[in-house]
Order: C-alpha cells, then structure tokens, then sequence
C-alpha cells in the first residue's frame, strides 16, 4: 500500500514561521506622511475632527464616560489629532493626574500645546509618536484612549507592543473605530479602514490585551467602543 505523503516538520516550520512573521499591513500609510508634514495647516483638521457631523465629536462627554478616567490617573490619548478629547480628560483625573496627547504631526501636538496653556490644563504633556510606538515610558500610564486612530496605524503590532508597556498592570485600553462591513458601510469607510471589529479584536488580544466589553454608546452608528485590560 503506498503511503499519502506527509511533509515532514523541518519542511513546514520555515513556512511557518514565514506566515508568522508577515508584516501586518497598515492603512493609508499616505495620510500619515500628510500628518508629519512641518508646515500643515491645523485649522482645516480642527474643522473637520471637531465639527458636530463628526459623531465621536457629538459624543465626546459620553466617550470619556465609558473610559471613566479617576482623578490622579495617567491617561493617553494616542492619536490626539487637534485635542477634541484633552478637555474632557483634563478635567476627569483634575490637576494631580496626567493626560498624554500622543500624535504623530508636530503641528498638532504645538496646537494642543497652546489650547492647553490657553485653558490653563497643566496637566497636559505632549508626546511626538512614530510609525511603531507611542513614545510613552513603560508603565507610565493607567488608561488609554483610541479613537478613530487604530485604522491610521501603519505597523499596528508594533504600536501595540508600544501601548502594552506603557500601561500598568491593569491598565485600561479603550478603542473606538468605524465598523467595516462590506455591503453596509459606505464607501469612504470601506476604501479607509484596514481591518473590521472581529480583525481588530484579534490584533489587540494578541498583542496581550483581553477583551472586557463592548461599550454601547448613544449616538454612535459607525463607530464601535471595546474596553480592553492589560
């Protein structure tokens, strides 16, 4: 009797590993290139995030609820953008906490510095990121905030491992982004975002994350919540 051929292990863990060591592909890693220009011009992006047709924006009190910062808590916000969420947070952990605004653009974080100094929120740092970290110091932070950021990362295994050091133990990771489901989104959402719900969970659990919940949030139709734990 001839015997099926069975391909030996030696054969099939360089393939393997070949499989394992892909690189995850990010989204639009052109917008990002926008982003770092030196001479961007803010206040169309201020327009365009904060505007009230934007529903994050709509729910931004409601967003800052469900991560529920305390008062003398370090939290991030990693993908700050022009600040919608720095006054929110600044005045949930009070003048003895921290908020980092991590962003990738020089110009926005230099805009947040001055809307923070305008309004007086000592307690904002800002925190240059690149491509594959968030340039937090390890354990420095006990909560951090996504939103509307994690489809824009061009090497999110890497970003991860980033948000997962700088965590505590324990530490809080809220993420928000758009549901991607072909036949239901619109268009812009489908040509945009790189991974839906399901492919994202995957991603941040495997980086060390679990998955607490799913967080209902009035007024969001595109946008999903997750609140995960380190």
């Amino acid at each position: 009797m001839t015997r099926p051929f069975l391909p030996s292990i030696a054969l099939l863990l360089p393939l393997a590993l070949a499989c394992a060591a892909a690189p995850i592909p990010g989204a639009q890693a052109e917008l990002n290139a926008e982003y770092r220009r030196a001479d961007l011009d803010v206040q169309p992006w201020v327009e365009r995030f904060e505007g009230k047709s934007r529903e994050i924006a709509a729910c931004r009190e409601a967003l800052v609820a469900a991560l529920a910062p305390r008062p003398g808590e370090a939290v991030a916000d990693v993908g700050a953008g022009t600040g919608l969420f720095i006054e929110p947070l600044a005045r949930a952990v009070g003048p003895q906490g921290t908020v980092f605004a991590v962003d990738i653009a020089p110009a926005f974080l230099e805009h947040i510095r001055a809307r923070a100094a305008a309004s007086g929120l000592t307690q904002v740092r800002t925190v240059l990121c690149d491509d594959r970290g968030t340039g937090l110091a390890p354990a420095s932070v006990d909560a951090a905030f996504v939103c509307d950021t994690y489809h824009h990362l061009e090497h999110p295994s890497d970003t991860l491992a980033s948000l997962h050091a700088a965590l505590r133990k324990g530490g809080r990771l809220l993420l928000v982004d758009f549901e991607r489901a072909p036949g239901v989104s619109r268009d812009w959402v489908l040509d945009h975002v790189r991974a839906g719900q399901e492919q994202v969970t995957a991603e941040v659990e495997a980086a060390g994350f679990r998955l607490v919940r799913q967080v209902q949030v009035a007024g969001l139709v595109e946008n999903y919540v997750l609140e995960f734990v380190r």
